[in-house]
């Protein structure tokens, strides 16, 4: 079974043997297996709104709110990447206007679908949403996207990601 982030390496046979997580894998000195993500995240806003999406109920953090983006392939841009996720779980298309802030927190294993130590970097960006229809994700990581009242985004389960970035944006 494969957890989001995992890429499944093939044997001589073609099927898949072992599953290896994106990023070089350490091992903590308490015998932890550890790994670095990077990820790129958007914070898109109309008139007194902003973009979020809903994280499914097969992930960690289940039914909270957060900002669309995710994991970057290799060797993608950041800027790219956040357009993609963008694209993926909302189906909006957007151009980036700025860069935000950059984080780096530590996942314990139990924080984690892997269940590795994780540093996860996350790239923010201030993304103008350019066309498309929304429209929720089906069968990935979340499974809903609304624009939501900034007004009124007290009254949600948001995930942390969304108040580190709205205190960078001004939201």
């Amino acid at each position: 079974m494969t957890s989001p982030g995992d890429d499944a390496v093939a044997t001589a046979e073609g099927e898949a043997a072992v599953h290896v997580p994106y990023g070089p894998i350490s091992v903590g000195s308490d015998g932890v297996l550890q790994r670095l993500r990077l990820a790129a995240y958007a914070w898109a806003e109309r008139e007194s709104e902003v973009l979020l999406v809903r994280v499914a109920p097969t992930e960690v953090g289940a039914g909270l709110w957060t900002l669309p983006g995710g994991g970057l392939d290799f060797g993608e841009d950041p800027a790219d990447g956040v357009l993609r996720e963008l694209r993926e779980e909302t189906g909006l298309d957007g151009v980036v206007t700025d860069l935000l802030a950059v984080r780096s927190a530590i996942l314990d294993p139990e924080e984690t679908t892997s269940g590795y130590r994780i540093q996860a970097v996350g790239v923010l960006y201030r993304v103008a949403v350019t066309g498309g229809e929304l429209r929720d994700e089906i069968g990935e990581s979340t499974d809903r996207a609304a624009w939501i009242p900034l007004a009124h985004l007290d009254a949600y389960q948001l995930g942390r990601l969304v108040g580190w970035a709205r205190g960078h944006a001004g939201g």
